[in-house]
């Protein structure tokens, strides 16, 4: 049955549509759940804005007779895990990964852990605690290195340092946005990232930029960025990277739809660099531009992400949280 006759069916019931809420990624939220909300009504759908920051948000979602709710939060108290768990606790299904796998993926250092632990490559990197540590460790990195904060999405408070000198003031940027930072070695060589959908990968996207990375510039506000797709691979060079990042976004338990970007060196390598669970669903924003050149526009694409929400928990690819 296709997203269409299931609009007709009304077999979404009422559905909320989350967005907005308190983090860095606010603005963009807004924008993905406005873009979702619009195409959901367009549709025929009985949805519905929240926002998170609201204050009487809670008793809203709680009391407002939803039947499914549809997350388009970016960034901490909505991609997080967080309200992943207020919904398990209200007994509403939602679209996305669950709890563990939402905090995980959240959390790039502990994800790079785990794909260390499972056998996929990711950049070396070393953890940031205190200034102590940057002191100890700023003659002692091999430069450049790029410093994160672990908690934060759309490349905010990210610097590339190439001298140990630089490393002091990229750890206090990043430090502004999160007690817990680290270092990861600069990979160069083309960036790339996958859509995921269900079981399966969409088509890769090479993304190409004038600036240092693809940093909160080139992703929003520059009009130099090149999304390339098809991304120039051999069919069968980019099948096996498709196939290794659905393998990274199953390694931290995600399921459902999320984006997970990596490098390929001059070698030919991938090293994986991050999962996003709730990633950008404007008309804009890569899961979107993937679907579309896999046959699948903007509306197919919002009632299939919603579609799984009318799945029982165990009939889902794998299952939320499931063991890899």
């Amino acid at each position: 049955m296709t997203g269409t006759d299931k609009i007709r069916d009304n077999r979404y019931g009422k559905v909320a549509v989350l967005m907005g809420g308190r983090s860095a990624e606010r603005a963009i939220s807004l924008k993905s759940g406005m873009a979702v909300l619009q195409t959901l009504q367009s549709a025929g759908v009985d949805a519905h804005g929240l926002d998170a920051a609201d204050a009487d948000f809670a008793r809203v979602l709680a009391g407002g007779g939803y039947a499914r709710v549809f997350i388009a939060l970016h960034g901490r108290g909505g991609e997080d895990g967080v309200m992943q768990g207020m919904l398990e606790v209200l007994g509403l299904p939602y679209t996305g990964s669950g709890v563990l796998a939402s905090a995980l993926a959240m959390d790039k250092l502990r994800t790079k852990q785990v794909w260390n632990s499972a056998g996929i490559p990711t950049p070396p990197f070393t953890p940031l605690r205190d200034a102590g540590a940057v002191e100890a460790l700023r003659d002692t990195l091999r430069y450049p290195v790029i410093v994160k904060p672990a908690h934060e999405g759309s490349s905010i408070g990210i610097s590339k340092v190439e001298t140990a000198e630089q490393l002091r003031p990229a750890w206090e940027l990043a430090r502004r946005y999160d007690e817990e930072v680290f270092a990861e070695q600069w990979i160069t060589g083309q960036e790339f990232t996958a859509g995921i959908l269900g079981p399966e990968a969409l088509p890769l996207i090479r993304l190409e930029t004038p600036n240092t990375f693809y940093d909160y510039a080139a992703k929003y506000e520059a009009n130099t960025t090149r999304y390339l797709i098809p991304c120039g691979l051999e069919p069968a060079r980019e099948a096996a990277l498709q196939t290794q990042a659905v393998a990274a976004f199953r390694a931290v338990g995600a399921s459902g739809w999320g984006r997970v970007d990596f490098m390929v060196d001059a070698a030919g390598r991938a090293w994986f660099i991050e999962v996003n669970t709730i990633p950008g669903l404007t008309d804009h924003s890569l899961v979107p531009m993937a679907a579309r050149a896999s046959g699948l526009d903007f509306t197919a694409l919002v009632c299939r992400i919603l579609d799984t929400t009318l799945e029982p928990p165990a009939a889902r690819e794998g299952g939320r949280d499931a063991p890899v």
